[in-house]
């Protein structure tokens, strides 16, 4: 009771053999010892200390075991107590784990890819995900034989990578459909990977919006597509004006109170919108966000830097980040030491890699080809915005030259230096591609206080909140 009264706990079954108070049965069954004997044991300046005295005593039973399994048998230090439990004690809202589960994720890494992939919860949820996570917006595109997605998968896999992100709306559901089937054909243990899939704000006609019908059956649908019985994440692609935002919450609240879904987050919402769901969660007993999905690389930082850690101090919905040059979207080359990325239109590469418009097959040309993108802006035409971009080019790749990697793992380095993000998603047409991608962790240390700040030098894009002037200064 004393114990209880203290906080701790009663073990009745494993008694503190370090406590001087706790005396073995031996003592009593023993007639050998008598009272005198035993209250030497316990006198200050005796010749043998006490405490030595004891485990002697207490390791009489165990004469014939070694000290290795002694070790085992005896009682071991909390986990806190232990160094190798805090190794993952860092970054924004990490949890210590123990050592057995990082080692289970590390011995799905193979040795030809040595990655140092750490894992944190998404959000403030406890859903631990790899701090890379696999994209498959490209892997799964229709220039993309199928046998090839595969190996990307099962590379990815293999790595120590357990978050995959889909959609209802890549290559109309075949992406969906082509991973579910590879899980089945690998039968990997449902608990070594999360799913996400997303639920998209379509144009068409009957599945305009967010309504409730529209959310609930496309779950379902992709549950179908995927051979799953739940779907870890849920993500609402863009926010609907037309739907009140109460409908949209309790939509989610029901897929996750039916199993389908366990966790539901949100992409290319704006903080207002992000807290607008959070306050009718909350009002509602509905489950909040844990997330939400953002566009974040060197040339696109304000809302990542700016609001969306606010919105995780505050409500606890982490950042997930994607890029078009990690995900694979971009084909780099240089020439004469100036990047240059394949442009072309973003209608075509989104209808041909999503779906969402039907196309010729032949129009939409060879798997190389379909990655183009018209990533930040179409910088060709002249002027000075044009070689003040050539320029930031230039300098970018001279330094990913120095530092012994590819503007695409410079790119990853320096995204995974935000210590606010909890997952960055890559991805790749080939196994070589995304190889390339989590080799980046081995740039990350190279990126010092030195370095970063060149990086600074060179985009001069840092992000600045506006300054807040009161309406009665406006006026």
């Amino acid at each position: 009771m004393l114990s209880s009264a203290m906080g701790g706990s009663v073990r009745l079954s494993q008694p503190d053999i370090r406590n001087l108070m706790y005396s073995p049965a031996d003592f009593h069954d023993d007639p050998s010892l008598s009272h005198s004997d035993i209250s030497k044991l316990f006198v200050p300046g005796s010749k043998d200390d006490p405490r030595h005295a004891l485990m002697s005593l207490c390791k009489a039973p165990f004469q014939n075991i070694n000290e290795e399994e002694m070790r085992d048998e005896l009682p071991c230090r909390a986990p806190i107590a232990s160094l190798d439990c805090m190794e993952e004690f860092q970054g924004c809202g990490d949890h210590v784990s123990s050592k057995s589960e990082s080692h289970a994720f590390v011995s799905r890494q193979t040795s030809a890819v040595t990655t140092a992939l750490k894992y944190k919860p998404l959000g403030k949820s406890g859903l631990r995900v790899s701090q890379l996570g696999l994209g498959a917006w490209i892997t799964f595109s229709p220039g993309v034989p199928e046998e090839t997605a595969d190996g990307v998968v099962t590379a990815a896999y293999d790595a120590g990578i357990n978050f995959f992100d889909l959609s209802e709306a890549y290559s109309s559901g075949r992406a969906e459909v082509q991973f579910g089937n590879l899980l089945k054909r690998k039968n990997w243990r449902r608990n070594s990977y999360h799913v996400m899939t997303k639920v998209y704000w379509n144009a068409k006609g009957d599945e305009r919006g967010l309504s409730r019908k529209h959310i609930v059956e496309s779950v379902k649908g992709s549950l179908e597509r995927l051979q799953l019985e739940y779907v870890d994440v849920v993500i609402i692609h863009r926010a609907d004006d037309m739907c009140p935002m109460e409908e949209v919450v309790r939509a989610m609240s029901f897929c996750i109170d039916q199993g389908w879904v366990m966790y539901w987050g949100t992409a290319r919402w704006s903080p207002v919108e992000i807290m607008e769901a959070w306050t009718n969660c909350r009002q509602f007993n509905c489950p909040t966000p844990i997330v939400e999905q953002s566009e974040y690389h060197m040339f696109c930082r304000g809302k990542t830097e700016l609001y969306l850690p606010e919105m995780f101090n505050k409500i606890g919905v982490g950042t997930m980040a994607w890029s078009p040059l990690t995900l694979g979207l971009i084909s780099e080359k240089m020439d004469n030491g100036v990047p240059v990325f394949t442009r072309q239109s973003f209608k075509k590469k989104i209808s041909t890699t999503l779906g969402w418009i039907e196309e010729d097959s032949h129009a939409s040309g060879s798997a190389k080809e379909q990655h183009g993108y018209t990533w930040l802006k179409d910088k060709s035409s002249s002027g000075d915005d044009a070689r003040r971009h050539q320029s930031r080019l230039r300098e970018l790749g001279s330094l990913a030259e120095r530092l012994g990697c590819t503007i695409s793992q410079l790119s990853v380095a320096w995204t995974l230096k935000n210590e606010n993000l909890h997952c960055a998603l890559v991805g790749g047409a080939s196994v070589n591609q995304l190889l390339e991608n989590i080799a980046a962790l081995q740039v990350v240390p190279k990126l010092t206080s030195e370095v970063l700040g060149e990086l600074e030098r060179i985009l001069d894009n840092k992000p600045v909140r506006p300054v807040r002037v009161s309406t009665l200064a406006a006026r």
